[in-house]
Parts: structure tokens; C-alpha cells; sequence
């Protein structure tokens, strides 16, 4: 009788196609008469509330907020005796509206400060914070407004602000490196992808600097160069500058939120992935966090994608193989479909571990 394998699947959603657990357990499926874990996962981008939520067994708490545009909408979070996990897209993400909607200028991080609101009012006093996949590139002024509106302009810098700067502790789950400005900035990086035009770019940016300027001479410190100010349009700026908030990688504290390392020491292979893989997959992406892992407790660890680049970069960085789960030719509409995406990785799992315990698959 064959004994079964212990295999962990590890795979970061395939952003508008499928959430980490759905692409996580389509790829088990391939892995018939093995032992499998499935877990969900999230570098604090895309699926942050859902995988930390589950990693640290929270309730979920609904509450009115606005969202981008300023429209009403409900909102979820996390809560765990006076701990709240807080996902940013919840309250202002780009997923929540429609492509010709965006407004990468008007758009508000508003909704963020009453999510904020909410839980603090609650007793929250510690707060983990998924920065990513946001409409906005406010630098976190709409949050602060929120905050500013709720206490009144008497109370907001002298005791409102400073009691959530004091009281509270805060935690940045992001594996984004940029400043708040300049070439790298969230502008120039990220505000495209929202629908910012060349010269909107320019304006957001210097808006971005000006706020900034503002806010070091009134307060006398400046965390807009800080890694990590640039995420999400800027509000990593807004909770290390006026919080004090740290910057911690998601996906390294979602990993030891789950027990990692103790799940990897039974465990034959780990099976990682995304929506697409690049050589830019190995700056800190999840499937990067988690090769790491797997080196460290010679675990070998493979990594399938809905698209693979740089290939050779991949197997060079460690990865025991590197997979294009479509076929060559399948046009992108295909690719984006839940229910093909859903079979090749369970056809590519299959033949991925046909050839992984047959010896074909070398360091």
C-alpha cells in the first residue's frame, strides 16, 4: 500500500479570477491519495480580510461606511477581544467599482477612517491594517477627514488624535516598498493602474508632497520616505506619520499567524502560486515569502501561475519548478475564466506530482 504525501497548498488568489482558498483547493484536487492542507493566504493585498480573519480566528463585524466615491455602502472587519484586522479595500477598493468609474483624483480613503471609527469606539486598541488594492491616492487624507469630522476641529490635534497615537498600537501588513512621492512614489507607480492620466500623476504627486510638507512642519517629524508610505495610494503614509504605526510584511505575518514552519516539518512538497509569476514574484510577493520558508526547512516548494515569466529566474531563485497551468494559445478571456482556471490547475497539479515523486523534478 502506497503511503499518502503531505502536501501544503499556498497559492495567492489569481487577482479577478479566484480568492487564494478556491485556487488552493482547485489545485488539491490533482493531488489524489495525498494528504493535503489548504490554507489561506494573503501578503495584505487582495483576500487580507478573509485569510488573517480565518489565521486569527476573528468574528466578522459589518458596518456603514462610504466607499471611493463617497457612496454608502457596508463594510466588513475582524475582531478579536480588543484586536481588529482591518483590510483598507473593504472601505475604498478599486474592486468596488466599475472601470469607467474610477477617479484616481477624487477619490476618498473617507471610508477607511469610519471603519477605524467603528472599531475603536468598540474598544479596539490594536489594529493590523492590509494595505493594497485601493482606488485611491489621497496620501490618507480622506481617512484622517473622517477622524477630523467625527471628533471636531477643537478635540482633533489635541487630544483626539494623540489618544489613537497613544492608546493603540498598529500594524502595516504590506510588502510594498515605495515612498509616499517622487519617481517611486504611489503616484508614479501605483495611480495609473487607477486610472490616472500622465498629467494627473503630476498632480496627485505634488499634492502628495505638499501634504506631507504640511503635516512634518506642524508635527516635526516626516515619514513620507519611509518603505511602505506609498502603499495603498498613500495611507501607509497617513498610520506611520500620524499613528506610528510599524510595517510589517503581510505575508510574513499571515505565515506566522497559521504556524508555517511547524505545518512544513511533515510535510513532501509545498505548492505555491498567483495569477501571474515574474521575476517581480521574487520582491516580496507571497510565493516569495513562502520559498523562503520552505529553503529553510529544505522542503521542496514548486510554483504555478495563470502566466509565467522569466521562468529561469524562478527555478534559479529555488523554486523546484515553475508551471503555466493554460495551455500555450488560450486567449485571455479564457484564462480569466473561474471554471478553466479551476481545471488546469487541478490537471496541473496531477502531472506536476506524477513527475515530482517519479524523480524527474531535480534541485
Amino acid at each position: 500500500m502506497t503511503t499518502a504525501h503531505k502536501i501544503i497548498f499556498a497559492l495567492d488568489s489569481f487577482k479577478g479570477c479566484l480568492s487564494s482558498v478556491e485556487a488552493g483547493q482547485a489545485a488539491a484536487e490533482g493531488a489524489e491519495n495525498e494528504t493535503v492542507e489548504v490554507l489561506n493566504v494573503s501578503d495584505g493585498g487582495d483576500g487580507m480580510l478573509s485569510a488573517f480573519c480565518q489565521a486569527y480566528r476573528t468574528e466578522r463585524v459589518s458596518c456603514n461606511c462610504h466607499d471611493a466615491l463617497m457612496r454608502p455602502i457596508r463594510a466588513d472587519y475582524g475582531l478579536v477581544g480588543d484586536m481588529a484586522i482591518i483590510e483598507t479595500a473593504q472601505a475604498c477598493g478599486l474592486s468596488l467599482l466599475e472601470s469607467n468609474e474610477r477617479d484616481a483624483v477624487g477619490g476618498t480613503s473617507y471610508g477607511v477612517g469610519e471603519l477605524l471609527i467603528h472599531a475603536f469606539e468598540r474598544g479596539t486598541r490594536r489594529f493590523i491594517i492590509g494595505l493594497g488594492g485601493t482606488a485611491t491616492t489621497d496620501g490618507g487624507f480622506g481617512m484622517l477627514k473622517a477622524l477630523y469630522v467625527h471628533a471636531g476641529p477643537a478635540a482633533f490635534f489635541d487630544t483626539y488624535l494623540p489618544r489613537w497615537r497613544n492608546e493603540c498600537s498598529w500594524i502595516l501588513a504590506s510588502d510594498v516598498r515605495n515612498p509616499l512621492y517622487g519617481p517611486q512614489g504611489a503616484a508614479a507607480v501605483f495611480a495609473p493602474q487607477k486610472g490616472a492620466t500622465p498629467a494627473e500623476v503630476v498632480r496627485l504627486d505634488a499634492r502628495m508632497q505638499r501634504l506631507a510638507q504640511h503635516a512634518a512642519r506642524r508635527m516635526g517629524h516626516d515619514c513620507s520616505m519611509l518603505p511602505g508610505a506609498g502603499a495603498a495610494g498613500g495611507l501607509g503614509y497617513a498610520f506611520l506619520q500620524f499613528f506610528g504605526a510599524q510595517m510589517q510584511s503581510g505575508a510574513e505575518l499571515l505565515l506566522d499567524a497559521l504556524d508555517f514552519d511547524a505545518r512544513l516539518r511533515d510535510a513532501a512538497l509545498v505548492i505555491t502560486g498567483e495569477g501571474s509569476a515574474d521575476k517581480q514574484t521574487l520582491m516580496g510577493k507571497l510565493p516569495w515569502h513562502v520559498l523562503q520558508r520552505t529553503q529553510k526547512a529544505h522542503v521542496p516548494c514548486c510554483l504555478l501561475a495563470g502566466k509565467v515569466s522569466n521562468r529561469e529566474e524562478l527555478l534559479k531563485a529555488g523554486f523546484r519548478e515553475a508551471l503555466c497551468i493554460h495551455p500555450a494559445g488560450i486567449p485571455v478571456e479564457e484564462r480569466l475564466r473561474a471554471e478553466v482556471t479551476k481545471k488546469n490547475l487541478s490537471v496541473t497539479t496531477a502531472q506536476l506530482l506524477t513527475r515530482f515523486f517519479r524523480g524527474e523534478i531535480k534541485e
